[in-house]
């Protein structure tokens, strides 16, 4: 790692590559795990996190330069937009407003048309899981704003030192 940055520096560039790390693991796990399907708004959660993850590292390994900070903010920004699409996601699913109008089904196989024929239709509009109420969106909402606001928090918290 290259530069110097204090406690709150370092927790914050850990923080942003560890939750979306940690988010991805935990749906793949219920996605293949326990057979929770994503439905299509499912998938564009998780895009941002790949974003924030390919952001966080190479902000990690430039930790106290200003492309680090820069990249740690982009990646706070992708772990919100996650976020943003989770609250849509779970307002669509507790039907305060309607969401997409078509659904989606996963993988194609061998046979594409028999899989598509035979393949379970995934409705956005119904949560797949929920813990005291609160789908994997409302959860996705809660963690990843919640961490991007952190991110940032912790960011603007820090000494402020000789920069680069």
């Amino acid at each position: 790692m290259t530069g110097t940055a204090s406690g709150p520096s370092r927790l914050a560039h850990l923080l942003a590559l560890a939750v979306p790390t940690a988010l991805l693991l935990a749906v793949y796990f219920a996605q293949y795990g326990f057979g929770l399907a994503p439905c299509e708004m499912c998938w564009w959660q998780r895009y941002p996190h790949f974003a924030a993850i390919a952001l966080a590292l190479p902000a990690l390994l430039t930790l106290g330069t200003r492309i680090g900070d820069v990249l740690l903010r982009l990646a706070a920004l992708a772990l919100a937009v996650s976020g943003l699409i989770g609250a849509f996601h779970a307002g669509v699913e507790y039907g305060w407003w309607e969401g997409l109008t078509s659904c989606s089904s996963t993988g194609l196989g061998n046979d594409p048309l028999a899989s598509i024929m035979n393949a379970p239709l995934i409705r956005c509009d119904t949560p797949a899981w929920t813990l005291f109420g609160v789908s994997l969106a409302g959860f996705n909402f809660l963690i990843s704003v919640g961490s991007a606001l952190l991110v940032l928090v912790l960011l603007g918290n820090r000494d402020k030192g000789p920069r680069r």
